[in-house]
């Protein structure tokens, strides 16, 4: 018959785990206490960094796009407040804040022509043409994190992927599969018709009738009954070329 272990042998083995225990918890502690230890020098790094070539960062959008992902491997965000070390030191704070406000008067400007759904591209080309003096310092990833930032005003602001496109959304409307698989077949020509949806995508006329009478709707379409083949086209500002948006900004 086997024995059981005694009370002494049981004591033994509750105490050598005890000490295994400790030493993980020992081994763990000094592991995150050099993470922290890296963490601080990196931080204190990328301050120096950032003291001398403040310059790139507020003229070079490449620069900054790069400084921001450095940022973002340790966990600092320079656009967290406007006050404070990153904002005194780089005022890019301000600089994105500003860009927030020039974005959402293009987005307001051009809602009644687009329907509040407008190519990325076509904005950040609005906004250089807005800040003329200062043209070639605006980039697509400047616009994304402004626009990010636009969120916490709850104002519907967003960016959504149609097909190779990105768009941004000022208005809160809401895009179902049939209206996204439209206005990616729209890219190509800036419009569509009913026969081209029925066709291309392998619809019934009233599933292609319904999403783009909704898009109508909605704003995002505009009609265009003057052919000589009697089809109607379904215009998309949100994807037709950035000229057609350049006289709705001026005016």
């Amino acid at each position: 018959m086997r024995r059981r272990p005694g009370i002494g042998g049981l004591q033994t083995h509750a105490a050598a785990r005890d000490q295994f225990r400790l030493l993980g918890e020992n081994v763990a502690k000094i592991r995150t206490d050099l993470m922290k230890e890296q963490l601080a020098t990196f931080r204190s790094q990328l301050e120096d960094f950032a003291r001398k070539h403040k310059n790139d960062i507020r003229k070079n959008p490449a620069f900054r796009s790069q400084f921001h992902e450095m940022c973002a491997k340790v966990g600092v965000d320079p656009l967290a407040s406007n006050k404070g070390f990153w904002a005194e030191l780089l005022g890019i704070g301000d600089f994105y804040y500003e860009l927030g406000v020039q974005i959402v008067d293009i987005c307001l400007a051009t809602r009644a022509h687009n329907g509040g759904l407008i190519n990325l591209q076509e904005l950040c080309h609005l906004l250089r043409q807005r800040r003329k003096s200062d043209r070639g310092v605006v980039s697509e990833d400047d616009c994304l994190r402004a626009i990010s930032k636009l969120k916490v005003l709850g104002s519907g602001f967003e960016v959504i992927s149609v097909g190779k496109k990105k768009l941004v959304r000022s208005v809160p409307t809401e895009l179902n599969k049939d209206h996204n698989e439209i206005l990616e077949l729209a890219q190509a020509q800036g419009f569509v018709t009913v026969e081209e949806v029925e066709r291309r995508l392998s619809w019934s006329s009233g599933r292609a009738i319904d999403a783009l009478d909704t898009l109508l709707d909605e704003g995002l379409a505009m009609i265009d009954d003057g052919h000589r083949d009697g089809k109607r086209r379904y215009w998309f500002p949100c994807v037709s070329p950035i000229s057609s948006l350049i006289d709705i900004i001026d005016s």
